[in-house]
C-alpha cells in the first residue's frame, strides 16, 4: 500500500503535537523531544514533524518488493539512492526524487523503528539536500 508522507519542520513541537492530535483525533505513534510521527489509515498518511530538518514530501510503501518496483520504474529520475539508512527514528530503505519545481520527494519502506538514543549533537532527521530525510 502507498501512503503519502509529509514531513514538516516546527520549532514549537508541543504546540504542533497538540494541533495534529486534535485534527487527526489520534496520538502520534512516535514521540521524541524533537520529533513526532503519525501513521494514519484514514486518510492513508504518514505525518512527521521535527524541530529541525527540511520539510519534504514522500511516498511510504508497506513492503520492500513494492519499493524495488518503484526504484526500477523511477530509475531515470532518482537523485539519490541511499539504500538502508537510519533517519527520523527509523531504519528505512529509500531513494530521493526532485520534481521539476525542486520539491524533494522521499520514496521509502520503513524496516523498523530505531532507538531513541542518538550521538550528542546529531539531528533527529537528515536533510534532503544531503540525500536523507
Amino acid at each position: 500500500m502507498k501512503r503519502i508522507h509529509i514531513h514538516l519542520q516546527n520549532p514549537e513541537l508541543d504546540a504542533a503535537v497538540r494541533f495534529y492530535t486534535r485534527l487527526f483525533q489520534a496520538e502520534p505513534q512516535r514521540l521524541e523531544p524533537d520529533y513526532a510521527r503519525w501513521r494514519l489509515e484514514n486518510p492513508p498518511l504518514t505525518l512527521a514533524i521535527s524541530t529541525g530538518g527540511t520539510p519534504h514530501l514522500g511516498i511510504a510503501l508497506d513492503d520492500a518488493a513494492e519499493l524495488q518496483t518503484e526504484r526500477r520504474r523511477m530509475d531515470a529520475e532518482i537523485r539519490t539512492d541511499e539504500g538502508e539508512v537510519e533517519c527520523c527514528y527509523a531504519v528505512s530503505d529509500k531513494f530521493w526524487l526532485t520534481d521539476p519545481a525542486g520539491t524533494a520527494w522521499e520514496v521509502f519502506h520503513t524496516r523498523r523503528d530505531a532507538l531513541a538514543t542518538r550521538p550528542a549533537g546529531s539531528a533527529a532527521c537528515c536533510e534532503p539536500e544531503s540525500g536523507c530525510c
